[in-house]
């Protein structure tokens, strides 16, 4: 790390981030990095420990904003002004990089003069429900190879299940170059989806984005049932809000999902390593009832009448 000017920032998002912070800073702190880098947090408005965990990283910068000028697109802009590096990496304050080589996977895909946004990849934490596991294994296996870079361009069909894979983007852990948030290509300043129109913007600009399958994070939202069905129905509003067209889902079709999801997963807890006979137990009677709020909150939200996401200062 270096006053310099770096090869790459590192701009962690918090706002209350007391629970993952510590371990995120520790982790960033040990990474093996070729060039110089340096790790900016951005705070709007803690109330918790968070600024004390900050104050005990000296080698990190804080800069503090009201809770009242957040913004998902907004703050991110400003992280690409505020960083030293010409590459930005944007973590929230509960994904934390694994393995020492976390920043340098994040910034290989650089190296390819096309390429101007990466993401990386994501992990569900070990205590995390099963339905939200499988579903950000089956999201990033989708993206590409663990350990590989896997380069997406504007070469697909609209509409097609290729556009939704090239297009897909989660600033929980990604990396764009500053030059090109500074200029024609900054986050859009929306309540949400900041991340998939950016992505959608960069695509549409004939440059690419890379997924770097060795730039793994942990990441998963700690989600109880009533958790999940109003993050479901946000995540659906939150997609229409932005221009992204989502199908009317009838209750025929809600339950035909229900059923093919549910039983994938049931099939999934008998053989999951990482559960024990209690857990498989405990979750192949729980894991449908997930299932049945995940599928009845998504139909809620493709028939409801559309409103504004409320915003949120929260990076979870």
């Amino acid at each position: 790390m270096t006053d310099l000017i770096a090869r790459a920032t590192v701009v962690v998002l918090t706002y209350n981030g007391e629970k993952y912070l510590g371990r995120i800073l520790d982790a960033l702190a040990g990474q093996k990095f070729s060039k110089a880098f340096e790790i900016l947090v951005i705070d709007s408005g803690s109330t918790d420990t968070t600024l004390e965990i900050v104050s005990q990283h000296p080698g990190v910068r804080l800069h503090e904003i009201p809770n009242s000028e957040f913004g998902h697109g907004r703050t991110r802009n400003l992280g690409a002004r505020l960083a030293k590096g010409s590459i930005v990496v944007y973590l929230t304050h509960d994904a934390i990089p694994i393995g020492r080589g976390w920043l340098e996977a994040m910034v290989e895909p650089f190296d390819d003069p096309e390429v101007v946004a990466v993401l990386g990849r994501q992990v569900a934490r070990p205590d995390a429900p099963p339905i939200i596991k499988y579903e950000i294994e089956r999201t990033f296996l989708r993206q590409g190879e663990p350990g590989q870079v896997t380069k997406y361009r504007g070469d697909f069909a609209p509409g097609s299940r290729d556009e939704a894979i090239a297009t897909f983007y989660s600033d929980s852990a990604s990396a764009a170059r500053r030059e090109t948030l500074l200029g024609e290509i900054p986050y859009p300043e929306v309540d949400y989806a900041e991340d998939q129109l950016f992505c959608r913007a960069v695509i549409a600009s004939g440059r690419a984005k890379a997924y770097a399958g060795g730039a793994v994070v942990e990441h998963s939202n700690d989600l109880g049932l009533r958790e999940l069905g109003a993050r479901v129905q946000a995540d659906v509003l939150g997609l229409r809000t932005s221009g992204t067209e989502v199908a009317r889902t009838s209750v025929l079709n809600a339950t035909l999902k229900w059923v093919k999801w549910a039983s994938v997963d049931f099939g999934r807890i008998l053989t999951d390593p990482d559960l024990s006979i209690p857990s498989k137990l405990k979750w192949a009677v729980l894991n449908p009832i997930y299932h049945v709020v995940k599928w009845s909150n998504y139909r809620r939200a493709t028939i409801a009448e559309l409103v504004l996401v409320e915003k949120s200062g929260s990076e979870d």
